[in-house]
């Protein structure tokens, strides 16, 4: 039997509890990271939502970025939600002064491109590429779904930018933004698949993380 995939997460802010939760739910061992001496011998990292120049600076005070980057950039799986969707951007079209990311994907993101904490919203959102939802009737565990995924929007980014090797895997349909991509082994959202019991997101990272070992 297959040893269950380490996933850290990166504990410096944001959805921590949530994410380990979903990452237990299918099939992963999640591990809390801090530390550039707690990177080793991760199967993938996950990037939790939070606010993108908070998890700048405070990577950068904990000594995160530059170990984080090489790792991203050398191949380590990595997903990335809201603000981590941000942190996993090349570009940003409006960042802070100075402001920088631990990059990876060919992108460029917007900061908070759907409004402010008022303007948080739920939507139902089709993704293509995800994996079936395991114990429904008539439907295989490795057959892809299409059934549509209820997507938590808090400040969120959005993609205005991509590049040839970065594939859409899905929009916003009332703006047609760009709310989720994957490059290689890494994947990004720009809302919070952790808060709501629909697990395919971090299902399909499991997957990713075991086909990159």
């Amino acid at each position: 039997m297959n040893a269950a995939p380490v996933i850290g997460v990166l504990a410096l802010q944001g959805d921590v509890p949530e994410h380990r939760r979903a990452l237990e739910d299918v099939g992963a061992k999640p591990v809390p990271v801090r530390r550039p001496e707690e990177l080793h011998q991760l199967d993938g990292l996950v990037i939790p939502g939070g606010e993108s120049t908070t998890l700048w600076r405070l990577s950068v005070a904990f000594d995160m970025l530059e170990p984080l980057r090489k790792l991203i950039a050398s191949g380590l799986p990595a997903f990335g939600s809201c603000a981590g969707m941000i942190m996993l951007a090349d570009r940003l079209a409006d960042g802070v002064a100075g402001q920088q990311t631990f990059g990876g994907i060919d992108m460029t993101v917007r900061r908070n491109a759907f409004g402010r904490q008022v303007d948080s919203f739920e939507t139902d959102i089709v993704l293509s590429g995800l994996p079936g939802l395991p114990g429904l009737p008539g439907r295989d565990p490795g057959t892809r779904d299409a059934t549509p995924l209820r997507a938590v929007f808090i400040r969120a980014p959005w993609v205005e930018q991509n590049g040839q090797d970065v594939a859409v895997l899905g929009t916003e349909q009332r703006t047609g933004r760009i709310v989720a991509v994957r490059q290689g082994p890494l994947l990004a959202t720009a809302f919070h698949p952790e808060l709501t019991p629909d697990r395919r997101i971090h299902e399909l990272f499991v997957e990713i993380a075991k086909d990159n070992t």
